[in-house]
C-alpha cells in the first residue's frame, strides 16, 4: 500500500515541486526523498539477485536522475512493486545477513526476507511522513493515511470506537 501512495503521489507532481527545496540549506527535497527510498529497495533487490546472501543498505546506488523526474521515479516504484511481487512465487534465502555499519568494518547481523520487508515498510512510511509535510506547503492533497504506520491507523480506528458509539 505504501509504495502505491507513493506512486501516486509522484503521478501527480510536476518536476518543479519535485525539486523544490526546503528547509535553512535547502537539502530536502520531495525528489530526493523519494529517491531513497527507493535506494533501499533496489539495495534489497539487488542484494537478492547477486546470490541472496548479503544486504548492504549503505552502499546504495544514489540515482541523481529519480530525485530530478518524478515520472522516472514512478516507473521505477512500478519496477520495484514488481519485483516484490514476484519474490512471493519465489523460496526465500535459507540466510540473509545485513552489512551493518560499525568502525571501519561492517558487522554482519544475521537477518530475513521478511524482516527486511519490515524494515522497509517502516522506512518507507517514515519517508513519506516527511514527504508528507514537504507536501503541505505546495498544496498537495493527499490521503489522510499517507506516511502514516498501519499500527497507528489501526491506533486511531480503536480510538474512533468510543466517539462513534457515542454518537449512535
Amino acid at each position: 500500500m505504501a509504495l502505491s501512495q507513493l506512486k501516486g503521489l509522484l503521478d501527480d507532481l510536476t518536476p518543479a515541486a519535485y525539486r523544490q527545496p526546503f528547509g535553512a540549506a535547502g537539502r530536502h527535497t520531495l525528489g530526493k526523498h523519494v529517491r531513497h527510498i527507493i535506494d533501499h529497495y533496489d539495495a534489497l533487490l539487488g542484494g537478492l539477485e547477486a546470490g541472496g546472501t548479503s544486504l548492504d543498505y549503505e552502499h546504495r546506488r544514489r540515482d541523481e536522475v529519480l530525485e530530478q523526474w518524478p515520472a522516472r521515479a514512478a516507473q521505477r516504484v512500478t519496477d520495484i512493486e514488481a519485483a516484490l511481487l514476484a519474490l512471493a512465487d519465489q523460496t526465500p534465502p535459507a540466510s540473509l545477513a545485513l552489512a551493518y555499519p560499525v568502525g571501519e568494518e561492517p558487522l554482519a547481523l544475521p537477518t530475513s526476507l521478511a524482516r527486511e520487508l519490515a524494515f522497509l515498510t517502516s522506512h518507507t512510511i517514515h519517508h513519506m511522513a516527511i514527504l508528507g509535510l514537504l507536501a503541505e506547503p505546495l498544496g498537495l492533497a493527499l490521503p489522510e493515511s499517507f506516511g502514516v504506520h498501519p499500527s497507528t491507523l489501526r491506533h486511531w480506528r480503536r480510538e474512533a470506537l468510543p466517539v462513534m458509539a457515542e454518537g449512535a
